[in-house]
């Protein structure tokens, strides 16, 4: 059967009409779609976790190397200069007061108290002339046969007599003292710890030729710096491990604490002398010192673990943490000065006070000011 033109024109029109209209009404939606505002990223806040910082109630113990040396140690010289003649002694050996170590050639200083003795008998001959010429002219005073000029005269010459006869005596004993220093002796009882002379050697007068030392007590000499010699008190308590002595650790105290630096590395001498004595230690032994600075009640020492300082180069720095609330809260960056480092963690010479909170974890990640999550705990 044929359609007519009449009825295939109406469906066309029906279908066009229905085409359009799901045409404009997805228009519609891209556009509605077009015209809203993308959604907000979500911002996603770092972890951190943190401690609270309080003083530590543990002493620092700081160890400092040290020698040990005799409770008297004396360096012995001659007092004249010479060529040595004796030396009786070695290295190690027990000597008592008044034993000779030394022993200078005496030939020139025995000449020189018999150059003295000679002037001496000079001087007193002169002198008796000069008191018999007093004694004639007085005389001849009295009986107005001499001036007075003359009796003063004389009696000047006779007093100038005695007194150069005062002085070839005096130079008698100096002599006689020279020629005694040719002989060096111990001026107490003790060990020949070293000797740096030999026969026939000449030596200069107060040259260095032995050390003696004596005495039971041990001291140990260190060098403390700066930083911690404020910390030290006469008295104060301390501990000495010796290499040469293992398993033992030894009681001492403080006995003279250096008041000026010596040196050139800004070190401050510390002596501290062994509460006991013990025949295994001897003089010139290595040991290491302990000394405990603050402790209870030190509210400046600050310990932090050493992951929560950073450092870059404005120097170091910890991340504090501020306006915690819900698990969450900001950090704000805090310079310190760090002082020592032990099994506690680092010590906050400053920046910090105690009853903050500081970031152990995460540190090199963070920015000033940046929110974060937080978890407390190391």
């Amino acid at each position: 059967m044929t359609r007519t033109l009449a009825q295939i024109e109406p469906r066309r029109g029906r279908r066009s009409g229905t085409a359009a209209r799901l045409l404009a009404a997805w228009t519609g939606c891209l556009l509605a779609i077009a015209c809203q505002e993308p959604p907000e990223p979500e911002v996603v806040l770092r972890p951190v976790r943190y401690e609270l910082v309080s003083p530590s109630e543990q002493a620092r113990l700081r160890t400092f190397a040290g020698v040990a040396k005799a409770g008297l140690e004396s360096d012995l010289s001659f007092r004249v200069a010479g060529t040595v003649e004796q030396v009786p002694v070695v290295v190690g050996q027990r000597v008592g007061r008044g034993q000779m170590l030394a022993r200078l050639d005496t030939t020139d200083y025995e000449l020189k108290v018999q150059e003295a003795l000679a002037g001496l008998a000079q001087a007193q001959a002169a002198a008796r002339n000069a008191e018999a010429d007093y004694e004639r002219v007085r005389g001849l005073y009295e009986s107005n046969n001499a001036s007075r000029r003359e009796l003063d005269g004389a009696r000047a010459n006779s007093e100038s007599s005695r007194a150069l006869v005062q002085a070839a005596e005096k130079r008698i004993e100096q002599a006689r003292r020279q020629l005694s220093y040719c002989t060096l002796r111990a001026p107490v009882d003790g060990t020949v710890a070293s000797k740096n002379v030999e026969v026939n050697e000449n030596v200069q007068a107060g040259q260095k030729l032995f050390l003696l030392t004596a005495g039971a007590e041990i001291e140990v000499e260190v060098a403390l710096p700066e930083a911690v010699i404020s910390g030290v008190e006469l008295g104060q308590p301390v501990e000495v491990v010796f290499d040469a002595v293992p398993g033992r650790r030894f009681t001492a105290a403080v006995t003279e604490a250096g008041g000026a630096a010596v040196g050139t590395a800004t070190t401050f001498p510390v002596t501290v002398r062994l509460t006991e004595p013990n025949p295994g230690v001897r003089s010139g032994m290595a040991a290491e010192v302990g000394f405990r600075f603050g402790g209870e009640g030190d509210d400046d020492r600050l310990i932090v673990p050493a992951v929560a300082v950073g450092e870059d180069r404005d120097g170091r720095f910890v991340y504090v943490l501020e306006d915690v609330r819900d698990g969450r809260g900001a950090v704000r960056r805090t310079p310190v000065t760090t002082g020592e480092l032990s099994a506690d963690g680092l010590e906050i010479l400053s920046g910090l006070r105690g009853g903050e909170h500081v970031v152990t974890a995460g540190v090199r990640r963070l920015t000033n000011g940046e929110r974060v999550l937080v978890r407390e705990g190391a």
